[in-house]
């Protein structure tokens, strides 16, 4: 967190992952399932938290414009997954743990 803003979570990531994929924040909208507005305001709080901008306009053209990561962006992809597999890693036994909790069948679902 930075301030009241959420810098990062895994909503983020995604779209920062869509973004890098499909070279626009509308495309990668539509991937994630996302309003555009949603899109570019989650792409705006992460670059107004970081240093440095994760994610940047293209000047549009005969095709129109479009968006890509910075360099930055893609070292907070890594080290966001990262930190992903090292939580699992570290939360192995919990998880078994929870799961013994839980019913075979979720209640409504047969």
């Amino acid at each position: 967190m930075t301030g009241d803003l959420i810098a990062l979570g895994p909503g983020k990531v995604d779209l920062l992952e869509s973004i890098g994929r499909e070279g626009s924040i509308s495309q990668a909208a539509r991937e994630r399932h996302l309003s555009y507005r949603r899109a570019w305001n989650m792409v705006d709080t992460m670059n107004q938290c970081f240093k440095e901008p994760l994610v940047v306009s293209i000047a549009g053209g005969k095709g129109g414009g479009g968006a890509q990561l910075t360099a930055a962006g893609g070292e907070v992809i890594q080290l966001y997954r990262k930190m992903e597999k090292k939580t699992a890693t570290a939360t192995r036994a919990e998880e078994k743990a929870l799961k013994k909790l839980l019913q075979p069948t979720p209640v409504g679902e047969n």
